[in-house]
């Protein structure tokens, strides 16, 4: 019996660092996506529009985005295990604050500071699996997406059932910051003694100077595929923000029911290890352009007038597949881009113009929505999309 259950033990203890990074991944985007869900009631509380809902959750990204070269960068120096667990507690500390939030200023603080601590994690997390699971990047990488989705496709579950229980909407977040807390302390205790001894202490190799993470970018398809990284990153920013809003807006669908579609939206991410693991065999250009192609179609379809709920539903849930699946070959094929010794840094750079872009998003959708509709807005977002489905095309037919 002992015999047969130590190779068992031996591959779970192998995806502890996985497991944990995923986990805290996991919460990062509860912490985010617990917003959506809320502006009905963010209005009620403090009386705001649509825009300025739209501008708190671009807040939120903003401080998001802010974090990705720095954290990146700090990793290349201090250590991946340093940056990840600071941002847990920094994301921690500013979801306690929002819990005790009485004003709205008060309250963009507090996203802001939930964008800032989360933000720490993800650019380096990358570069974290790819050193710990060489050889299963695309896989593990598809994993984290996955367990993070999941963290989305329960946040409006949630949300529902602390509503309808009566209970202060405030409370889930308290709840989040406990358990990020308590995951942070597991992480600095067991990560470090799965990391290669170069890497425990000082992190992956780093050079002095920001021009050298810039240099990549010389490079046209690099450039090309940072591109497509933005145009892709600013629609799913644009789409989660508004999305439950939007799908009420169409014929049949009501909140519960909007609500239902938003966590399946999130549920179909359990493609990613499958989509990472086809950009590992098949080539990660190759998937990619089929999945935006997926996503333009489901696009095209729910902006279409007097569609009905079917059709609506199935239409979510293939965004859902496209928008997510899209991820772990984009990660896995930008980490092979990138140089080993400004991989943290560098990956910071794109992931910063990733996300910088892509907070304004929502306040764009939001606005278009006001001053026309949200077709017109969703309209928008299929046009970037198709953009960057053009690009990718474009990469894998001179690869």
């Amino acid at each position: 019996m002992s015999s047969v259950s130590r190779p068992w033990l031996a591959r779970l203890r192998a995806l502890d660092v996985l497991a944990l990074t995923a986990l805290l991944w996991f919460l990062a985007k509860f912490l985010r996506y617990a917003f959506p869900p809320l502006f009905g009631t963010l209005q009620t509380v403090y009386g705001v529009s649509n825009t300025e809902l739209g501008l708190t959750f671009s807040a939120l990204m903003g401080g998001y985005a802010v974090m990705q070269f720095p954290s990146g960068a700090l990793a290349d120096r201090i250590g991946t295990v340093r940056v990840i667990v600071g941002g847990a507690v920094v994301a921690a500390a500013a979801a306690i604050a929002l819990f005790a939030s009485t004003t709205y200023p008060v309250l963009l603080v507090a996203v802001v500071g939930i964008g800032v601590g989360t933000g720490a994690h993800k650019t380096v997390a990358i570069t974290l699996l790819t050193t710990v699971y060489p050889d299963r990047s695309g896989r593990a990488l598809g994993t984290m997406d996955f367990v993070g989705e999941l963290g989305g496709a329960l946040a409006p579950v949630v949300v529902v059932a602390v509503l309808a229980a009566a209970l202060p909407w405030a409370s889930l977040f308290l709840a989040a910051a406990v358990g990020g807390l308590c995951l942070a302390a597991a992480f600095a205790v067991r990560v470090p003694v799965r990391l290669p001894n170069d890497a425990a202490d000082a992190g992956f190799d780093a050079d002095d100077g920001l021009r050298s993470y810039l240099a990549v970018f010389a490079a046209p398809r690099f450039s090309a595929f940072a591109l497509v990284a933005v145009l892709v990153s600013l629609t799913v920013s644009g789409v989660t923000a508004f999305l439950p809003l939007f799908l009420e807006s169409r014929p049949g669908i009501d909140t519960s029911l909007a609500g239902l579609l938003y966590s399946g939206f999130f549920l179909v991410s359990v493609v990613q290890p499958v989509t990472g693991d086809l950009a590992d065999r098949l080539g990660a250009l190759r998937v990619i352009v089929v999945l935006l192609a997926l996503a333009i179609t489901a696009l095209a379809v729910l902006v279409v007038a007097g569609v009905g709920p079917l059709v609506v539903g199935v239409a979510t849930l293939a965004l859902g597949v496209g928008l997510h699946g899209v991820r772990p070959g984009r990660d896995a094929h930008l980490m092979n881009l990138i140089p080993d010794d400004v991989a943290g840094g560098t990956l910071g750079v794109v992931r910063t113009s990733m996300l910088g872009l892509s907070a304004v998003s929502p306040a764009v959708v939001g606005y278009l929505s006001d001053v026309a509709s949200f077709s017109v807005a969703f309209g928008a977002l299929a046009a970037a999309l198709a953009l960057a489905t053009a690009v990718v095309a474009a990469l894998a037919l001179t690869d």
